[in-house]
Order: structure tokens, then sequence, then C-alpha cells
């Protein structure tokens, strides 16, 4: 099997068409590459696969071959979970080695050690800080010649010891080229110098003078150099994709590269980067480490990407200033891992990055494509890595996506929702010229929540709270626990409050239909349709809205009558998920309404199984539990959050969920046999009632997921949900199999 490194194919004076690509046979039998001493050796990959890599320049086109990939997330499934192809994420991890200034041979041991160690981890992407290689406090030494012949000694045993893990390893190291100096970062991957990116932007203030030393990267004044024995691409506009997962791109810059306006990372990422990497040597001040994770989660979150950020740490020279090690990575404006520093030296920092969740933001938003794009365009540079089984993520997954764990933050939020509620009825009630509201109350979570909203609305624009019309209405199924529970509500806040009968009038609708009296669907929604009927004719006899009460998650479920509590004149709830619903109710009788006749109710009425109680119980009794019929709220709203915010897959979902269950989450209730259950009946509800949401009524988006036929959901009624339950058996499949 012959195969190349980098050869020159040919050279064109502007474009190279793919068929001008010529391969030239290496000289030996096996892959071979050159050491920094010029011996060639023979690189152990190449006895599994081929390597693809291709990087187009300025009339230089450069190419290996590799074998194709079977790509597509069904086969790696059948693999068995992979990280990559079945999951779509990838695992970076910021290395912070203990250097030894200007001993180049025993730090390159120690980022050798340190990526195996990762490698072992199933480390795909592994950053170590600038210069790593001889260390940033160098000085003056980094002109001397014997320090810059052993940094290219240093640079080929990396990239040797690189050879068969198939792990892009990225780290810093000054480089003499022609008669100017470079502080650059270099890229290896599978034995191979993939590429070389010169630092940008050079400190000179304060305790900085790097331009005492290096020339910048804005004029490199060629853009391949000889390294290793090969041709290699050198240059700021240098990116890099990963094989096997579009969409997955490395952009690299250096330190002050991330301070400054118009940062390097930011023309990355609109070229395409969505794992930007920035190795650095940020020594610490007081307070200087909460501007560098202001600025690397404010980045993540700018640029729709993940930011993996590293820095020098101990062994640095301590003359004049203290290096702590600080590494973050943080994805699309949320840190994901953050090492301590100083007294807390880590070695890696690993975490789990979802590539899927960054690509459909930047497809789903119009403003990031329309920026414009670096031009001339950057060169890209094709790497492999491997895919390794998912395993354990390194990633926190919340079992609760729609509530802050964190108490100050769930108050917070809280707060806010319920500002945000006040401000949209105050708002249509304000447009609408109209002082009063109509409201349904069954007892249950969602009227309560609704009327609590209401009755903070009147006291915001200082109206009588009596201009609420709260009614209750029981049917057949109705509790003695619901009902009452509605009524003292009503009467503690101070509404008027009315209870109807329904079941005169349903038995009357029902004889009229000729309906035998069954419990059956029809029964059901007699109930639901009078309710809302009624409640529609009440407002315009008291010149009034109807506030609908249905949450997010019915609203998802489409567990709601179609022209029944589907409808009313302005929903309220619509954009509230059903475990936050909890939370909201839960807070307003801790901090609201402490020590009031209300706040006993809340707590019973949140202790009330969820029901539509239409069906007749026995002896009052509740016998139609929503979460035995539809799922339990807080599976369906774990389901709910990323198959709508993030296009997520169900079989991702359903793995994320397993992960939750393996590590001892939702309270050890479910089995994966559950999860899946679940799952699937959630896929099938939602897309069965599309119908119902493309003509609900007009309702506040509170949160980031929202299901508004107006603004952020447009789906047709008839599509098939084939392709999202072949996914979730196919991950069934594979868990079982594990």
């Amino acid at each position: 099997m012959n195969s190349t490194g980098p050869v020159e194919a040919s050279r064109r004076s502007n474009h190279f068409a793919s068929a001008h690509t010529k391969v030239l046979p290496s000289s030996g039998s096996h892959y071979h590459r050159r050491t920094a001493s010029g011996c060639r050796v023979p690189d152990v990959l190449a006895l599994a696969r081929l390597i693809v890599s291709t990087y187009k320049g300025n009339g230089i086109r450069y190419a290996c071959v590799q074998a194709p990939v079977e790509e597509g997330v069904l086969q790696a499934l059948a693999e068995g979970v992979k990280l990559l192809r079945g999951l779509g994420m990838v695992r970076l991890a910021a290395g912070v080695p203990e250097v030894r200034v200007a001993d180049v041979a025993a730090n390159a041991r120690a980022m050798i050690t340190l990526a195996r160690k990762a490698r072992r981890q199933g480390v795909q992407v592994l950053a170590f800080p600038e210069m790593a290689l001889t260390g940033y406090t160098i000085g003056d030494l980094v002109l001397q010649k014997a320090l810059m012949v052993s940094v290219r000694d240093g640079i080929g045993e990396i990239a040797e010891a690189t050879a068969g893990t198939n792990m892009v390893v990225v780290f810093g190291a000054p480089l003499e080229i022609g008669d100017r100096a470079f502080n650059c970062a270099v890229v290896v991957n599978a034995g191979r110098v993939l590429g070389v990116i010169p630092k940008t932007y050079l400190p000179s203030y304060r305790e900085f003078y790097e331009t005492r030393w290096f020339a910048s990267g804005m004029e490199p004044g060629t853009d391949s150099i000889e390294l290793c024995g090969d041709r290699v691409p050198f240059g700021p506009d240098l990116l890099f994709s990963l094989r096997g997962m579009p969409g997955a791109v490395i952009g690299v810059e250096i330190c002050e590269d991330l301070w400054v306006p118009l940062a390097p990372h930011e023309h990355q990422a609109i070229a395409g980067a969505t794992l930007l990497v920035n190795i650095s040597a940020s020594n610490e001040v007081i307070a200087k480490a909460d501007w560098r994770r202001a600025m690397v989660v404010s980045e993540s979150g700018r640029c729709m990407a993940a930011f993996c950020y590293v820095s020098n740490g101990p062994g640095e020279s301590t003359i004049d200033v203290v290096f702590g090690g600080h590494t973050m990575i943080a994805e699309n404006g949320i840190m994901l891992h953050e090492s301590g520093r100083l007294s807390e030296p880590v070695e890696l920092a690993i975490a789990d990055v979802d590539l899927e969740k960054l690509v459909h933001d930047r497809r789903l938003t119009s403003s990031f494509r329309d920026a414009p794009r670096p031009q001339p365009a950057p060169r890209m540079i094709e790497a492999v890595i491997h895919d390794p089984p998912a395993g354990r993520l390194h990633r926190l997954i919340d079992p609760h996506p729609f509530v802050p764990a964190d108490p100050w933050s769930r108050a917070k939020r809280c707060r806010e929702i319920f500002a945000m509620q006040v401000g949209a009825l105050a708002g249509k009630l304000r447009g609408a010229n109209i002082e009063k509201v109509v409201i349904g109350t069954s007892g249950g979570l969602d009227s309560t929540l609704a009327l609590i909203t209401t009755v903070k609305t009147m006291d915001h624009l200082g109206l009588p709270r009596k201009n609420v019309h709260a009614f209750s209405m029981p049917g057949f199924g109705t509790s003695g626990r619901t009902r009452t529970n509605a009524t003292k509500l009503c009467e503690a806040l101070g509404v008027t409050f009315e209870e109807v009968d329904i079941t005169r009038a349903s038995k009357v609708h029902l004889r009229d239909l000729k309906h035998a009296g069954e419990e059956d669907r029809v029964f059901e929604n007699v109930q639901a349709r009078y309710r809302t009927e009624f409640l529609f004719n009440k407002a315009n006899a008291l010149g009034g809205i109807l506030l609908g009460t249905g949450d997010l998650t019915e609203v998802a479920l489409g567990w709601c009558t179609f022209s029944g509590d589907q409808l009313s004149h302005y929903h309220i709830n619509i954009s509230v998920p059903k475990t936050l619903v909890q939370y909201l109710i839960r807070w307003a009788a801790d901090e609201e309404m402490v020590s009031t006749p209300a706040q006993a109710v809340l707590y019973d009425v949140l202790g009330t199984p969820i029901s539509p109680e239409l069906l007749r119980g026995k002896r009052g009794q509740i016998i139609q539990e929503t979460e035995k019929l539809i799922g339990p709220v807080e599976l369906l709203d774990f389901y709910l959050y990323p198959f709508i915010r993030w296009g997520t897959r169900p079989g991702k979902i359903l793995y994320f969920a397993n992960q939750v269950r393996e590590l001892g989450g939702f309270g050890g209730k479910y089995t994966l046999e559950d999860l899946h259950r679940w799952l699937r009946l959630f896929i099938e509800r939602f897309f069965a009632n599309q119908f119902k949401r493309t003509c609900m009524p007009e309702g506040p988006k509170i949160g980031s997921v929202s299901l508004s036929p107006r603004g952020d959901w447009r789906m047709p009624s008839e599509a098939s949900a084939k392709a999202w339950l072949d996914d979730l058996e196919a991950m069934l499949r594979a868990l079982r199999a594990r």
C-alpha cells in the first residue's frame, strides 16, 4: 500500500479543480515521515488506514489519500454509539503541563504524556498553552539559535508521538522563519504537522513586550514553511476540518488575539469554524480571571461556537508575573468546564461539545449567515480523528432543562417570568381598552398560575381584583379536592367567583347527539367544549377577555380539546412548560403569599395529581391521571426542550435521558424501556397534533422554546414521523446491545 505525506501536486495561479490534483507515491511501501533530524520513519497509522488532508493556498494544492469512511447516524449506531457520528459531539480537552523554562525536550515529554492520557479518555481535540514547548517566560532566550533548533526537534517529537492516535493536538512554540521569529500555534495530527498559525496581535504594554522578539502574523511573508521534513501550511488564515463530521471546523488563535476588538476567532467563526481554540499565556492579577471568563463565555455565544481556552501554569518563571493554569471550555454562551487556578492546578480539562446544537443555531440565525465573509477565504486543512464509543459523557446533562437547579437562579427566573406575563397581559388589556378578565379555574396547576398572574396584573394596573371573574365549572369527573381548592383560592385572592355546574348542560348535549353515555372521547370533549363556549360568552357579556390556561407541554403533546380549552382570547401560559409551572406556583407560595390563606391552598394544588378530570371518579376521587396517559411531565419537558430548541434527534435525546438515569437522575424511577416508551409516544403525539397548534391563540413568548404558529414553529399537519421514530429505534437497539 503506497501513500504520501503532503506533497506539492501542481501549481496554478488562482484556482484548482480536483482533477488537477496529482498525488505522488512515497519512496517506501508504507507512509513515511521525516523527523526533525531528517530520518524517515514509517507511520504505523498507514498500516490501518490512509489519511486524507487537503488544503488550498496561493496557487498550491496539497493532497494525500484516504480510503472513504462510512458515515451516517444509523451506521454509527449499528457499530455501537459513537461520540462523533452517533451523537454529533466532539470531545475537547485543555492540557496544562508543568513546564521547565527553555527545556524543550522535557516540555515535549510532558505534553506527550498528557496527550496519551487524553487519548485514553477519548479526547479528539487537545490544546496546550502558548509557547508550551519552551515556556512563555524565556525572555531574550528566544533569540538564541540553540533554542530555535531544539524547538524544531521538539515539534517533530510531538508530531511523531501522535502517529496512530488520530487526535488533533494544538500547542504553542516560537519558530524562526527566515530572518524573523513568530509566536506560533502548531497543529499536529496522526504523525504530521497540519499547519502553523502565527500570532496576529503582539502585546507590548505593561508586563508584555512581545514585539521585542516576534513579528506579527498579519504579514507572514509566506504561506508555507519547511518543518519536520515537509512543506507545511503557514499563516493566520488556516482552518482545520474534522473528517466524518460536517460542520466540525477548528479555528486557532493565540492569547492577545482574544482581547482585541476584531479578533481572529470572529473571522474564523464567520468562515465556518465551530471549535475555537485560544492557547494563551495570561498571567494572574486580581479580577483578571473574571474578565477572561466573561470573554470566553460571551464570545462562544456571539460566535455560536465552542470555545476552548488554555493558559500557562506551573513551571513558568515568577520573576515578575505568576501564571495560574486557567482553562475553560464554553459552548454557545454556557460554561461547560472551568478549572481551578494557582493552588488548584489541573492537567486535563475535558468537555464534550455538541456540534449539532451549534450548527442548528447557525442555520437558524439569519443574521449570522448575513455577516460578511473574510476575504480571501481561509485555507481549509482536513484532519482525521478517532471516534470512540460515547460511554459516559464529559458534560452535565440537566434533568430539568427548563428549571435552574440553583435556588437563587430559580427564584430570579420566577420573578422574571411573572414580570413578563404581567407585562404581556397588561399590554393586551390596555391595547384592547378592556379592564375585565374571565378565567376558568379548575383547582389544577395551569389555571392556578393563570389566576395568580391575572391578579398580579390587576394590581399592576391599579384595577380592583374583582375585575377578575373566575368560574369553577365542575363536570362529571371533578373531584372534591380540586373543586374545594378552586373555591378557596379565588376567595383568598379576592376575585369575583362563581360556580357553574356543567353536568346538566352536558347531558342535554349528549342526548342531542344520540350518545349512549359511554365515557369515550365524545363524552370528554363535550365537557371541554361546553366550558370554553360558556366562558367565551360570559366574556362577551361582561365586556372582558377570556384568558387561556394551558401550558407549553400540553400544547406540544396536543393534550387539549380542539375548539375547547385550545381556544381563548389570550393564552397566558402558552410558552411555560409544566415543570416550570410547578416552580412558579411554589415560588409564589413561598415568597409572596407566606402566612396567607392562599399559601396552604397553593401547596395542596401542587400536591394534587395532574388530571383533566373528564371521567367519572369513585366517591369524588381522581381516576384520570395525565402522567399515566401521556407520560411523566419531567420526562416530557426533558424531551421537549432539545427537540424544539436544538432540533435534536430522538435517538440522541434517548441517549441523554439514559445518561441521566444511569447517574441517578429522575429519582431512579425509570428504566430504559420507560424512557423509550414515553419518548416514542411524545414523538407520535407531537406530529399527530400539529393541527391544534396551527390555529392556537395569541400568547407571550417567555423562553427560548415556543410553538407559536406565527413565530417559532411552522410545520405541516400531514408530516410523517417515520424518520424520527426510526432514529429512536436505532438508538434503543444500540443501548440494549451495550
